[in-house]
């Protein structure tokens, strides 16, 4: 397909990010990391709303898991791409306004109708603080930031029971313990009926996606923002949930 590029600056440059990534990191010690890791994973257990202490456990505990998804990016030119371009998307480099005025079926406006729907901003994902590796700290920090893209591209709400069907996705396809815990936990906060719903339809489904999707941190998808909606499901082997 014909990669384009109606976007405003995808490229943030290996420089800049460097930059934020030496002014936000953290030192710490092992002992401080591993008491981050152990502390930051109850307060997100009581309290599943607190994106500092769910982002916290992700750099601390994932340092595998975010190897692994390096090495699948690497494993593909468009992954590859990425990790060389180390495009940041956010209100400054993706211009919503132009997406929301693409054709209503392409992943661009499906994006933007998503973030309006649920009022959520480009702008809300926190820089990574304990990674001092760039490259690594880049993938964590591109995993946060094509959550939302994850959500809109699989019709996923934002309610409990689609966070949940996305961290499965997620997990499987990234390893990262955060996922797995946050689909483990979640699920065990879902209501009666959505806890059916998860256990009948979304959550066989969330394994078949995570499984047999590509892998969705390495789509360049700021360079895939006209593309249609149909043809990318198609392209990236990924089903609609018979619910939706």
């Amino acid at each position: 397909m014909r990669l384009t590029t109606c976007y405003r600056c995808y490229s943030y440059s290996n420089t800049k990010f460097i930059t934020e990534l030496e002014n936000n990191y953290i030192p710490h010690t092992s002992f401080q990391k591993t008491l981050l890791g152990f502390g930051s994973a109850l307060v997100a257990l009581v309290d599943p709303h607190r994106a500092d202490m769910i982002s916290c456990m992700g750099e601390v505990t994932g340092g595998q898991a975010i190897k692994y998804m390096r090495q699948k990016m690497l494993g593909t030119s468009e992954g590859a791409e990425i990790l060389r371009d180390m495009p940041r998307i956010n209100s400054t480099t993706v211009c919503f306004k132009t997406l929301s005025q693409m054709p209503q079926n392409s992943l661009g406006r499906v994006y933007a109708n998503f973030m309006v729907e649920n009022k959520i901003t480009a702008d809300s994902r926190l820089p990574v603080h304990f990674i001092n590796d760039p490259e690594m700290a880049y993938v964590i920090q591109r995993y946060r930031e094509v959550h939302d893209l994850v959500h809109a591209t699989l019709f996923m709400k934002t309610n409990m029971l689609g966070e949940v069907t996305v961290k499965w996705v997620e997990g499987i396809q990234t390893k990262l313990p955060m996922c797995i815990g946050g689909g483990i936990w979640g699920a065990a906060r879902l209501k009666t009926k959505h806890r059916q719903l998860y256990l009948k339809e979304y959550l066989p489904w969330a394994i078949k996606i995570g499984n047999e999707a590509k892998f969705m941190q390495g789509i360049y998808f700021e360079k895939r923002w006209d593309q249609d909606i149909n043809d990318f499901h198609k392209e990236m082997n990924i089903t609609k949930l018979r619910e939706v």
